[in-house]
């Protein structure tokens, strides 16, 4: 075939990469113009929805004081509890249901009747509920 088999294989070459290069163009105006040609013609532009902000967590960890230490001690992380809220004035309420239990740190020594700490995993909500019962109230914890 010699010279003339060579320049046929470059010029099939180069129009390929021409085709390639051509279509590549034509799909990046389309992708860009497609929101623009829709506006355009009277339709919204699509919405483009902006990624979460990292500060939206799912569940945060919310150290709790439960009343009974004796019943903390009955807890292993992973276990599921409702915590109960009991004030003098009125009936006991549940402040957090199915909270999952994140970790159950070591009885500090040399406290009484103080409780004990517990490690919740729970939705942000729920844990300034939780703060806030906290305070008014004896916490309570039944396992589910």
């Amino acid at each position: 075939m010699g010279r003339g088999g060579d320049r046929l294989r470059r010029v099939l070459r180069r129009r390929r990469r021409a085709t390639a290069a051509a279509l590549a163009v034509a799909a990046a105006a389309l992708a860009v113009g497609g929101t623009e040609a829709q506006a355009s013609r009277g339709a919204a532009p699509a919405e483009v929805k902006a990624p979460a902000p990292a500060a939206a967590v799912r569940t945060v960890s919310a150290p709790v004081r439960i009343a009974d230490a004796a019943t903390v001690r009955l807890l292993r992380p992973g276990d599921r509890v409702d915590v109960v809220a009991a004030e003098r004035a009125g009936p006991p309420r549940v402040v957090a249901a199915g909270a999952r239990v994140a970790e159950v740190p070591a009885p500090e020594e040399g406290v009484g009747d103080g409780g004990a700490l517990v490690v919740l995993s729970v939705p942000r909500e729920t844990a300034r509920a939780l703060v806030g019962a906290g305070s008014v109230a004896r916490l309570a914890v039944t396992l589910c």
